[in-house]
């Protein structure tokens, strides 16, 4: 479990590709401290596992769905990835409830700069829009953001934008997006949990259609 809150700019070092998988090596001093094997970093909002590590790089295995879903199946070496350790038991929560289990990618639609802040809009998919609100929670990259505007409902495209400040454009990624660029998203989880109880209670609710009953012939 992440909070979104980012820790460390880190750089991909090395990545080694299999038929159906790829091995990642990350460049990240401050998120190694004291991780060991089997701890989970998100990598841009991706949850990974450490299966190896020094004293500034972990290794990662990345599977082919995980490859499918996310940006990292463009990273390159070189490429900076916003890291994140799990979130301690007992400490603040500073952003929001992120798993790093990404939605899907979403493409940068439009960047407004103003003087302090920068507002970037994002495309969002018809299945994932109705789980995106106005003033609500989502992580971008693992970037715990609120969302500040949202496309209309009638919209037969949708959209959703983000304002970002000085620091989250300086200490995240998401400062070097640009009009085209791919980023990874996760709808909040609450979302997530209503929009599957509301489901199967509207399920539930739809009556069984009943069969027709063929007449008996007179004996």
């Amino acid at each position: 479990m992440f909070t979104g809150i980012i820790e460390e700019l880190g750089q991909i070092a090395r990545i080694e590709t299999t038929v159906d998988a790829a091995r990642f090596t990350i460049h990240g001093p401050l998120v190694v401290d004291g991780a060991g094997h089997g701890d989970s970093i998100a990598v841009s909002g991706v949850c990974l596992t450490v299966v190896e590590r020094t004293a500034s790089t972990f290794t990662a295995d990345v599977m082919a769905q995980t490859l499918h879903m996310s940006t990292l199946s463009e990273a390159r070496v070189g490429s900076p990835v916003n890291l994140e350790r799990a979130a301690l038991v007992g400490g603040r929560l500073g952003g929001h409830i992120v798993q790093g289990h990404i939605d899907g990618t979403s493409t940068v639609l439009a960047v407004t700069p103003g003087e302090a802040w920068r507002v970037l809009r994002f495309s969002v998919s018809l299945q994932l829009a109705k789980l995106v609100v106005d003033k609500g929670s989502i992580a971008i990259d693992g970037v715990s953001l609120t969302v500040s505007n949202i496309s209309p409902a009638t919209d037969a495209t949708q959209w959703f934008e983000v304002s970002l400040i000085p620091e989250t454009l300086a200490a995240t990624t998401l400062g070097e997006r640009r009009v085209g660029d791919q980023v990874n998203i996760e709808t909040d989880i609450l979302a997530r949990h209503v929009e599957r109880m509301l489901a199967l209670s509207a399920a539930a609710k739809t009556p069984e259609p009943q069969h027709a009953t063929a007449p008996r012939s007179a004996s």
